[in-house]
């Protein structure tokens, strides 16, 4: 029998994504998969049932599951739908552990294998699986659409017949994936652009998207590619620097999150207590709390004259290419042990072991383990 992958419909608040597109379901049949989907799936990107070939729909989400080799998703499923799904099944979606702990202990006693894609790891063979890193990409970009939209003047230098108005500054504080594509994007609308990291091997990467470098002297690279914790003495010496350019931005796109953790601090109150009537703040770390003081994780609020600008799931917002770029890495993911139409999970595997949050009965990822217990 066919290898039976079974593709849910997103029911979280705000979430547009699907985790299937038309081009992908045909890749995955040619590897011999049989493609069933929950109707209505990408109704919210505009992708009609009819739109893909060679895939059989229900109504039912548990009806769809209950036989499903393995089971497709974008935000972990319903405590239902997990309920409903054959031990030794493989589900593949975002879980994150430390906010569902519930779900992650159902999949462990369910015998369920969870490779959650958030756990990619970050390297060079799974790039193309990377899912944070695709998400991130057009969170970015978006970010900084979205600052230019609540700002009261233009992003570049224009001249007209009564004189010339100058370029926008903005800033972009935390040079990951999200920061980089945002510096990029207000740099192609015109504006003045700055970077910031508290990783000084960000200084390259920013200054070749044509930004300058906010060189802080303090060096905190950590494990994984993400920052450390800074300790007390360098968050002085990194707001001594740093409050000079935030009070001249025009415009500040803060990126840094720790997965696991609340988003760190990267602007107080008193900085933006200094800072210039009409500019704007968009905190792309909302989800952990955010990296500004005063920001409301899905608001946007006026602290004085400055907007504080605060989306939560940015990716959804621009849902058609999200999918499309989630659908190709979860492709790209199952390619790796759907051979010859047959499920082969090689444990040997690096990407595969480090995917892995539950399996057999077991929560197999250790930072998970000491969380959920």
């Amino acid at each position: 029998m066919p290898v039976k992958i079974a593709v849910l419909k997103e029911t979280r608040a705000n979430e547009k994504r699907v985790a299937m597109v038309p081009s992908v379901a045909d890749k995955l049949s040619k590897l011999g998969a049989e493609i069933h989907m929950q109707a209505g799936a990408g109704t919210a990107v505009k992708l009609a049932d009819a739109a893909f070939k060679n895939v059989k729909f229900s109504a039912d989400p548990l009806e769809l599951v209950r036989d499903a080799d393995v089971v497709l998703s974008v935000q972990p499923p319903e405590a239902a739908v997990v309920d409903a799904m054959k031990p030794g099944a493989i589900l593949i979606s975002f879980v994150y552990a430390h906010k569902e702990a519930d779900l992650t202990r159902l999949l462990r006693d369910r015998r369920i294998t969870s490779l959650a894609m958030e756990l990619v790891p970050r390297i060079s063979r799974a790039q193309a699986m990377d899912a944070l890193s695709s998400q991130a990409t057009l969170s970015g970009y978006y970010a900084a659409l979205l600052g230019a939209t609540h700002l009261a003047r233009i992003l570049p230098m224009m001249t007209t017949a009564v004189g010339s108005i100058r370029p926008a500054r903005t800033l972009v504080m935390g040079l990951g994936v999200a920061g980089l594509q945002a510096l990029a994007t207000a740099r192609r609308l015109g504006a003045m652009t700055e970077g910031y990291d508290v990783r000084p091997e960000t200084k390259e990467q920013a200054e070749s998207l044509g930004a300058k470098f906010v060189d802080t002297g303090v060096d905190a690279r950590g494990a994984g590619g993400y920052a450390r914790e800074l300790t007390p003495e360098e968050k002085d010496k990194i707001a001594s620097v740093v409050t000079k350019h935030i009070q001249q931005a025009d415009m500040i796109i803060t990126t840094a999150a720790i997965p696991g953790r609340p988003s760190p601090k990267l602007i107080n109150r008193a900085q933006v207590d200094g800072m210039k009537a009409g500019s704007v703040i968009v905190d792309l770390a909302a989800e952990g709390g955010g990296n500004c003081e005063y920001t409301q994780p899905g608001e946007t609020i006026q602290v004085g004259q400055v907007t504080i600008v605060a989306p939560l799931n940015v990716p959804s917002l621009l849902g058609e290419h999200a999918s499309e770029l989630y659908a190709k890495n979860q492709f790209n993911l199952i390619e790796l042990f759907l051979k010859e139409g047959a499920i082969q999970l090689d444990w040997a595997d690096e990407i595969i072991a480090k995917t892995a949050l539950t399996h057999d009965g077991k929560i197999v990822n250790e930072a998970a383990q000491k969380v959920v217990g």
